[in-house]
């Protein structure tokens, strides 16, 4: 499963409570239409996520983004931004509303950076299988919303998203959390092996890939 990055730029700043709460609104994901990394989220693949998501996360005060483009799909605690309050269904879009948490030494920067009128967006974050079909990357069933938004500057720049994809690198569940696998050495252990021996290393390598799990 690789980890899959989406940028969305129409955002809406409002403040309530005379002040007391900030918070951003807009368009957190999009079904059926390619987007600028060349992909397509199925309408299905995306309301079956964000039911998940919402039962688990926003329902629950725990749907938490962060300010800037994280590495991996896990949510840094100390990164923290904004807690996701809303993500509702509008058509073919997914209408978000975060609240951004200014005690955070991370909010504080977003709140600041909005106070100074910065262009920001929000970015999803997820993990999935794409398919080419007709000269598109059809995101596939599996796809895992790790969170709906983070907040990144610059959305109009494509070198910083790297094409949403991180090439190379492969997650996977251990322990009920998220990690990078070792899939390098495995598939050098592999290679390397001598003929005779090809079978017994393929399965030593299964056996050792599942007993980290």
């Amino acid at each position: 499963m690789q980890l899959i990055t989406e940028v969305f730029e129409d955002l809406q700043f409002i403040t309530e409570e005379k002040g007391k709460n900030l918070f951003i609104e807009g368009v957190f994901l999009q079904a059926n239409k390619k987007n600028r990394n060349g992909r397509v989220y199925p309408t299905e693949v995306l309301q079956r996520e964000v039911k998940r998501y919402t039962e688990n996360y926003v329902d629950k005060n725990r749907a938490y983004g962060e300010l800037g483009h994280p590495a991996g799909p896990t949510i840094n605690l100390e990164r923290v931004s904004h807690m996701i309050k809303e993500l509702k269904q509008d058509g073919d879009n997914f209408i978000g509303k975060a609240k951004i948490m200014t005690e955070t030494p991370m909010g504080a920067i977003a709140k600041n950076l909005i106070g100074e009128g910065a262009t920001l967006g929000v970015s999803s974050r997820g993990m999935g299988s794409v398919k080419k079909s007709s000269g598109t990357d059809v995101v596939q069933n599996d796809f895992y919303l790790a969170t709906a938004a983070d907040i990144v500057a610059d959305p109009s720049a494509p070198d910083a998203f790297v094409n949403g994809i991180m090439e190379g690198k492969e997650w996977v569940w251990e322990n009920g959390v998220i990690r990078e696998a070792q899939i390098a050495s495995y598939k050098s252990e592999i290679q390397s092996a001598k003929k005779k021996q090809l079978e017994e290393v393929k399965i030593r390598v299964f056996e050792n890939f599942f007993q980290k799990l």
